[in-house]
């Protein structure tokens, strides 16, 4: 027994080598790495095991293929008419070495949603895409649009378009053939380290191929860790209104949703 002790006993780190951070009560507001903490000149075995699966999770979200026939099943339940669309990268590794085949429909993808074209204009038509996140799409692309559709009564939607291999600008072509006034990108953004699964939202007004990132707006990191589906279904409907009133969208459209609730609370 006294020799087990011993033993346990030498494994055991002297207190005195454990700095915690005084920042550690910090680390309840954010999922950034800050108030790690060390074990004399090194990080602690918590913090290198934690970076190792960060690591390992986003690169997990950027290979992870599109679970289309869920997302479709869920927007079909939801009343929502679908159309499938494919990028012209013919897999994964050409999407990642060829960003510009990502940013274009291939032939397939421009007969079937010139088929698709509604008879009367949509005001609006959303893509839900892969990008560099299909978890993201796959875990927030119909909340979000059940959210949005809330905040916008009497608009025309048209089918949602679900794309495979995308680049942010594929939903201008796609908005385009479909006739829409308006197209919403909702796409997987480039993991993080604390956000795998981060989504984001692309607005076009009058969409068509050759627009420029300068001719659309953002709305970054939604997800229920960053923005919530609520706050984000409220700055796009905002945004969508005032692209529609100013006649097109982008660097002169600005985000003034959060004054404009101030404003109509303080009345």
């Amino acid at each position: 027994m006294r020799h087990k002790q011993e033993k346990d006993q030498t494994h055991e780190i002297p207190r005195a080598l454990i700095q915690d951070n005084p920042w550690q009560r910090l680390r309840q507001f954010t999922a950034a790495r800050i108030a790690l903490g060390r074990v004399g000149h090194s990080q602690t075995t918590q913090a290198v095991l934690a970076f190792g699966l960060a690591h390992a999770q986003a690169r997990d979200a950027v290979h992870l293929p599109l679970a289309r026939a869920e997302i479709e099943q869920a927007l079909h339940h939801a009343g929502f008419a679908t159309v499938a669309a494919h990028s012209a990268a013919p897999d994964r590794q050409h999407y990642l070495r060829r960003p510009d085949l990502g940013r274009q429909l291939d032939d397939d993808s421009r007969a079937r949603l010139a088929q698709a074209r509604p008879a009367k204009a949509p005001d609006v038509v959303f893509v839900i895409a892969d990008g560099l996140s299909a978890l993201a799409a796959q875990r927030h692309g119909v909340p979000l649009l059940l959210a949005v559709r809330e905040r916008l009564p009497g608009w025309v939607i048209g089918p949602v378009v679900t794309a495979e291999q995308a680049r942010v600008a594929l939903g201008d072509e796609a908005g385009f053939l479909l006739g829409a006034r308006q197209v919403v990108m909702l796409i997987g953004e480039r993991p993080g380290l604390s956000s795998p699964d981060s989504l984001g939202i692309y607005l076009t007004h009058d969409p068509r191929p050759g627009r420029s990132d300068a001719q659309r707006n953002c709305i970054s990191n939604v997800r229920p860790e960053g923005l919530s589906y609520l706050q984000a279904a409220g700055k796009l409907a905002f945004l969508l209104r005032g692209a529609l009133a100013l006649g097109h969208s982008g660097v002169d459209l600005k985000d003034d949703s959060d004054h404009a609730v101030l404003s109509t609370g303080a009345r």
